[in-house]
């Protein structure tokens, strides 16, 4: 069923065109993903599917009473004052209602009239339809999966809460609302890499419509089934996933190419027979041919990579073999303590990809290795010859009051206004556009300027900071190729999983103030961490079902004590054999716990895949435990049949 739907719409503020003819619809229950280069009209296109904006041109048909919700990079929560109230938003409503329930059941004791009664059972028919009852359990899945404790969101203001965590405090208000059509504009921009992957469960389980504005590549390839691409002033839908897309518009982009060139081609012809022949015997034809030029409809120029960031990392000086070296260190924040006994080196030519969850301490480790935090123990130095070049997560290095042409130009004194002007042009910038002030650009902006800064400092290390949280996909591809042409080492903290596959050596992962150093890249360290996620998930069953049999013992002792009491005589001796066989099958159950237990340590132990044979070990144990679980559901079974056959003896 068509929700929204598109007819040649364009937008166009004044004298600026944003975008024209758009067309496509929004079916119930697809998955669109919004890409495109910052700019082409990614946020417009927002503003009209929630109805703030309407089109300079063309229509957008709504479904009536359409519900629409919008996640923006820059969130609100009215007037919550605890973390847990700001999450449920509009459901708060409905808490309320449910409070109103409770005091109008108590007040009927009392008062039974018609009009009380009415009014209770309308709103218990409103509170059933709405999922009233749900609606706790709700709140709370999303905060813990998002990353919240839900107990402490009760209890925790929401001014106390940083940057990065106010955002995913608006994603979580907005998934638990209850619109049909979830607008999210970069939604994985401050989460770590596991809530991500919860986050892509979520979206592809939900029945709602989902459109997504997101860089990153790995998460739109694992949620949409529809794109919606913004380029050359338009933009084009197509169906299928990311990874179909990226397939469908190098097809389109071929064949736009071709028939250009072949319109060129007989342009050029036709000049040619007109430039020969219009003062010559065949005039008459030359001028027909020359009216028939001059009415047709032109082709525009295929849209290219052209306007892509032109990037490159130059290396000044080679630098030593030893680039990064640590020995017991020790990292902290005030009493906190983020790194503990961490030795490690980082080799000339690595490309270390650095993960872990948010505010584990990664930043802070980078700042003690740069010297721009104290070091709490052990020795934490980079080699002599180095030469580093940060790109800071929080863009920091920017000098807000200065224009764009200052920050290139302080850098380079001696080039003169064109070469700082070319420079810039390589990133987008031109014209008086370079005279802009730093703290007027947008984030995506702010980042080009930063890599066009970085691009000058010929370090032989570059440190790279969550460097994609504000570009495009287009430019993150320019970034990637830059750092795979790059001579030198990189320390690149990362979320962007396709970023991290591409181009890692290395990995380093932080998790309870433990770093632990993994050889392979981090594609191989995702093929063996799903061995540890599996693992888990098997001890989590067991757990569940060993406290359903539980459960059934506690039940079966309490119908033997609450049941009168027989003659016991000669059937003494087969009691006693019953309850042998009970707890013969419970020892064999606490003995397979054990094992399974054992097992499951070994594969959640990060260290168990940094040995040369770990992932084989890992796949074995992996079987092992399948094993194990095969024969722990048996012995449950045999240990719940004796239970019943005592119980029902007795």
């Amino acid at each position: 069923m068509t929700q929204i739907s598109f007819n040649g719409v364009g937008v166009s503020f004044g004298a600026s065109t944003v975008f024209s003819d758009i067309s496509f619809t929004i079916a119930a229950g697809e998955r669109w993903g919004i890409v495109g280069r910052n700019g082409t009209g990614k946020t417009t296109l927002f503003r009209l599917l929630t109805g703030e904006l309407e089109p300079s041109r063309g229509s957008v048909v709504r479904q009536p009473g359409l519900r629409v919700s919008l996640l923006e990079q820059h969130r609100a929560f009215g007037g919550a004052e605890m973390v847990w109230e700001a999450a449920a938003g509009e459901l708060g409503e409905l808490l309320a209602l449910e409070q109103s329930l409770v005091a109008q059941a108590e007040a009927l004791a009392h008062d039974s009239s018609a009009a009380a009664l009415a009014r209770y059972g309308r709103d218990l028919e409103r509170f059933e339809r709405e999922g009233g009852y749900e609606v706790t359990s709700r709140i709370d899945a999303v905060l813990h999966g998002i990353g919240f404790d839900p107990a402490r969101a009760r209890i925790t203001p929401v001014s106390t809460l940083s940057g990065g965590e106010r955002g995913r405090l608006g994603l979580a208000r907005q998934l638990v609302s209850t619109a049909d059509i979830l607008l999210l504009d970069e939604p994985t921009n401050h989460l770590d890499l596991e809530t991500t992957r919860w986050l892509e469960q979520y979206l592809k389980d939900t029945e709602r419509t989902v459109m997504l504005v997101s860089h990153d590549r790995a998460f739109l390839a694992a949620t949409v089934d529809h794109v919606l691409h913004f380029e050359g002033g338009s933009a084009t839908p197509y169906s299928g996933g990311y990874e179909a897309f990226v397939a469908q518009r190098e097809e389109r982009r071929l064949a736009q190419q071709r028939q250009f060139a072949q319109q060129q081609s007989k342009i050029a012809r036709e000049a040619d027979y007109i430039a020969r022949n219009i003062a010559g015997q065949n005039t008459r034809q030359a001028k027909g041919r020359r009216k028939r030029l001059e009415r047709m409809p032109r082709l525009s120029a295929p849209v290219g990579d052209e306007a892509t960031m032109a990037l490159r990392f130059e290396v000044k000086e080679r630098g030593g073999d030893r680039v990064v070296s640590a020995l017991h260190v020790d990292v902290a924040v005030e009493t906190r303590t983020l790194v503990r006994d961490f030795t490690g080196a980082v080799m000339r030519g690595d490309v270390l990809g650095f993960i872990g969850p948010n505010g584990s301490g990664k930043s802070t480790f980078i700042r003690t290795l740069l010297g721009d935090h104290p070091l709490a123990a052990g020795e934490l130095r980079t080699g002599g010859t180095v030469t580093a070049a940060h790109y800071r997560q929080d863009l920091s290095q920017l000098p807000g009051e200065s224009s764009i042409y200052e920050c290139i130009a302080e850098l380079r004194p001696t080039w003169e206004r064109r070469l700082v002007q070319g420079h810039l042009g390589r990133f987008g910038f031109s014209g008086d556009e370079v005279q802009r002030r730093i703290g007027s650009l947008s984030g995506g902006e702010q980042a080009r300027v930063a890599l066009a800064m970085l691009m000058l400092s010929g370090a032989n290390l570059l440190i790279l900071d969550e460097p994609t949280n504000h570009l495009d996909v287009e430019s993150i591809e320019a970034l990637e190729d830059a750092i795979e042409r790059y001579d030198g080492t990189v320390l690149l903290v990362s979320h962007d999983r396709e970023l991290l596959r591409a181009l890692t050596s290395k990995v380093w992962v932080l998790h309870d103030t433990r770093i632990i150093e993994f050889p392979g890249g981090f594609a191989e360290w995702e093929e063996v961490s799903a061995e540890r996620e599996h693992g888990a998930r098997v001890q989590a069953s067991e757990e569940q079902a060993l406290n359903r049999l539980h459960e059934r013992q506690r039940v079966a002792r309490a119908d033997k004590r609450a049941a009168k009491p027989g003659s016991r005589g000669g059937q003494r001796s087969e009691e006693r054999a019953l309850r042998r066989g009970l707890e013969e099958a419970e020892a064999r159950v606490s003995m397979l716990e054990a094992r399974i237990a054992s097992v499951t340590a070994e594969l959640e132990n990060p260290e168990l895949y940094t040995r040369a044979n770990g992932p084989a070990d890992a796949g074995r144990l992996g079987v092992q435990l399948e094993e194990l679980k095969a024969e722990l559901d048996r012995s449950l079974e045999e240990w719940s049949e004796a239970g019943a056959r005592l119980a029902a003896f007795e």
